[in-house]
């Protein structure tokens, strides 16, 4: 992995705070986000679903759960190696509801209980620094609504008996040491809404059904998954998708298709991707954070990034992107921050001095840009190729027709043009060809 230097601004320093508890394990502050969005991505699990009344982490016997929960509860125990903090020293005796973490409740609505008023709903065991594996038997906890485990030691694979779950919603298996590919028994789990796998060891591609799953977030970020990200990413109904720190190369999954309209924030940052940064990202309509930092993406700024009337953060630091900063993202009326620091950009306005600099908001270090402080080093500009931006050359000129939905066609025209030799493509090419220019029809 890829150390990650300092950044030399405000605005940059403002950046990696924010990204720091966009990514951090643990709970943080919420920085002013939404207060539904902060919880998905400071690390903090939503909370724990209060019990019904008269349900908790406490019961009498006469309304002791089943037999087979007791036995599932006894095997999640014994697959345990190590309890440094005693989370389950009271795991003791048949009535599971007195066990710490354990709660319980009345029935799902619908569900058969083999005639026990109360069951096992939910688990929390976050923090507690256990070691271990996650047994197959969890699964005889048929009315489990919620698993929280996350921060501590529990490693191998995820059992595929998860999928028999039918009630559960969350499951919370961040920062802990598990590893193998991705567990697809998680994407078969019928009610799952919360999925958190961050922090682990898994690795292997992505299966395309993750983002195909009814999920509210998708947090995969911190492990050593590979490959190309699944074109089916857009198609995800999360608003909030986590892939930094892993090791996915090629393109960035182009938006076509009106997908992604409700993300508000994706986290690409520190993986191999290449290629263009896609037009098609212009028009995801709730974007708020959309950071590409730390990959080797090339060529030039696309200026539908300026449709993104509710971006907040933007970053494209660290990569190797050419040209001239398209004006029209200086006009982006909700960035906070706007990092194009260290690629190849040999242009930036006075207009965006002006607009965003004096808001201590735009850092645009380690460029190319003549006549500015703290800049590459010209033999450093001179000596990158930056030809292959060609592949990823756009038209300038006005602000995208379909930026406010008002326009009334926009038509993707598939032509191939070379340039020294050198094809590019358009909107509606072959796959692959790195579209470029789009051609709207008002």
């Amino acid at each position: 992995m890829r150390r990650r230097p300092p950044f030399h601004s405000r605005a940059a320093a403002a950046a990696a705070v924010l990204l720091l508890l966009l990514l951090s394990p643990a709970p943080s502050s919420q920085l002013g986000l939404g207060s539904a969005i902060a919880a998905w991505i400071n690390g903090a699990p939503p909370p724990s679903p209060s019990p019904p009344a008269g349900a908790g982490a406490a019961s009498s016997s006469s309304a002791a759960p089943s037999q087979q929960e007791y036995t599932a509860l006894q095997a999640l125990k014994a697959a345990v190696t190590e309890d440094p903090r005693g989370a389950l020293s009271s795991w003791r005796g048949a009535n599971v509801c007195a066990y710490r973490g354990v709660y319980c409740s009345a029935p799902p609505d619908g569900a058969a209980a083999a005639g026990a008023p109360t069951v096992v709903a939910g688990i929390d065991l976050n923090r507690a620094g256990l070691r271990g594996t996650l047994p197959e038997a969890v699964s005889l906890l048929a009315h489990l609504t919620f698993l929280h485990l996350n921060s501590n030691r529990l490693g191998g694979a995820v059992p595929d008996s998860l999928r028999d779950l039918q009630y559960l919603t969350e499951l919370d298996l961040s920062n802990n040491l598990f590893s193998g590919p991705f567990p697809a028994s998680t994407l078969l789990i019928p009610s799952l809404v919360y999925l958190d796998l961050r922090f682990n060891a898994f690795s292997g591609e992505l299966p395309p059904d993750v983002f195909a799953k009814d999920l509210d977030a998708v947090f995969l970020n911190d492990n050593q998954f590979e490959g190309q990200i699944p074109e089916t990413l857009w198609s995800s109904p999360a608003t909030v998708i986590t892939l930094a720190n892993n090791r996915f190369t090629g393109p960035v999954p182009a938006a076509y298709g009106g997908y992604g309209g409700r993300v508000r924030e994706v986290l690409f940052l520190n993986n191999n991707l290449t290629g263009c940064v896609p037009e098609a990202l212009g028009f995801l309509p709730s974007i708020q954070v959309l950071d590409l930092s730390y990959n080797a993406l090339s060529g030039h700024l696309p200026g539908t990034l300026s449709c993104l009337s509710g971006i907040e953060v933007l970053n494209v630091a660290h990569n190797q992107l050419t040209g001239e900063l398209p004006d029209l993202l200086c006009d982006l009326r909700r960035i906070t921050n706007l990092s194009v620091s260290f690629n190849f950009f040999s242009g930036i306005s006075q207009r965006c001095d002006r607009q965003l600099g004096s808001r201590g908001v735009f850092d645009f270090v380690g460029n190319c840009v003549p006549g500015r402080d703290m800049q590459r080093p010209q033999p450093e500009c001179e000596g990158f190729p930056g030809e292959g931006g060609l592949s990823c050359l756009r038209i300038p000129g006005a602000r995208p027709a379909g930026c406010g939905g008002d326009a009334a066609v926009s038509v993707g025209v598939g032509v191939g043009v070379g340039i020294g030799g050198l094809p590019f493509g358009l909107p509606g090419a072959a796959a692959g060809a790195g579209g470029a220019v789009t051609v709207t029809v008002p």
